[in-house]
């Protein structure tokens, strides 16, 4: 496989939202519009901790690695095992790991830690403002998290629900059409192993990026989304990424999606291809609402939408079930 390449940009091109010298927020009169605009024209934009004061680092990162430990050990089953990229997965971390599943499982100790920063009241808005819908619209999907592989490991370039066969037409076409959802990653550690080809969620691959090894390490125009601990990285899933692991460094980065009740029949795949259908059934926040979370009432509303969207969907299959 090819390596990640030396890349020092901070994350997009001068914009409102970040200033890549110093990766400081800049403060726009209106900063949800702010990072749509952002969203829009580069397929992504990196928020910084301090617009998230409620999110608590400590406990997450606690949380974390007590549940990477445990998904190692091989009891925790809800993993993504190396060399696999897409869904689904086995339950043996003998090869290694690189991911862990169901943050918020009711059988995890510390689920609800997750939930609270997954349902949190600024987060929540600038989905609302990102995926352009109402409160009340808003699907529970998934939250997983991201880490440190046991062995170098790289994911090929690619769109989360465009496959590579797909020809320039299918393509445009796809891209065409509104995703209502979206995707964040948040970094509990410094992070540099998301890269993006900025635009790309907004045309069909050039030339060069048909031709080029599905590992190649230098796509024009390619930049390394490097975040800092606690800053919040949302991108369309359909840029063009590709994930370049390091397994020296520790890597806990909590992944997660949120969608709306306007998505369509490729969103329901998306979201249960990953088996979150299984278990969120049954999870009804009680544990949360005993300790009086504000959150827990938003929680369910969104809980009870991801429920119908399994019940509308069936059986849904795999994006790509053998790689």
């Amino acid at each position: 496989m090819a390596t990640t390449t030396e890349t020092t940009t901070l994350t997009t091109p001068p914009n409102p939202i970040i200033n890549t010298s110093s990766n400081e927020f800049d403060t726009p009169n209106d900063p949800y519009k702010a990072a749509l605009d952002s969203l829009k024209r580069d397929g992504f934009v990196v928020l910084p901790a301090s617009l998230f004061p409620s999110f608590d680092l400590p406990s997450l990162r606690t949380a974390a690695s007590h549940l990477a430990a445990t998904a190692r050990t091989g009891k925790w089953p809800y993993i993504r095992t190396l060399p696999k990229q897409f869904p689904p997965w086995g339950s043996d971390p003998s090869a290694g790991i690189w991911g862990v599943q169901h943050l918020m499982h009711p059988s995890n100790p510390d689920h609800l830690t997750f939930a609270k920063s997954y349902f949190d009241e600024e987060l929540l808005r600038y989905v609302q403002t990102l995926v352009g819908c109402a409160r009340e619209e808003l699907v529970m999907e998934l939250y997983n998290m991201l880490v440190r592989p046991d062995k170098a490991f790289e994911l090929r370039w690619h769109r989360d629900d465009i496959p590579a066969s797909a020809t320039d037409e299918e393509e445009t076409s796809r891209l065409g059409h509104d995703g209502w959802h979206a995707q964040w990653n948040l970094a509990l550690y410094d992070d540099a192993s998301l890269i993006v080809v900025p635009g790309s969620h907004k045309r069909a691959r050039t030339a060069a990026e048909r031709g080029a090894d599905p590992y190649e390490a230098n796509l024009p125009g390619q930049l390394v989304v490097k975040l800092k601990a606690g800053e919040v990285a949302f991108y369309d899933n359909n840029i063009l990424h590709r994930g370049v692991y390091d397994a020296t460094k520790e890597r806990m980065t909590l992944h997660g999606c949120i969608g709306s009740t306007r998505g369509d029949g490729s969103r329901a795949r998306n979201v249960l291809q990953h088996g979150v259908g299984d278990w969120v059934r049954g999870y009804a926040f009680e544990d949360a609402e005993r300790l009086g979370e504000e959150w827990v009432g938003r929680a369910r509303v969104m809980r009870e939408k991801l429920v119908s969207l399994g019940e509308k969907a069936g059986d849904v299959g795999f994006f790509s079930k053998d790689e």
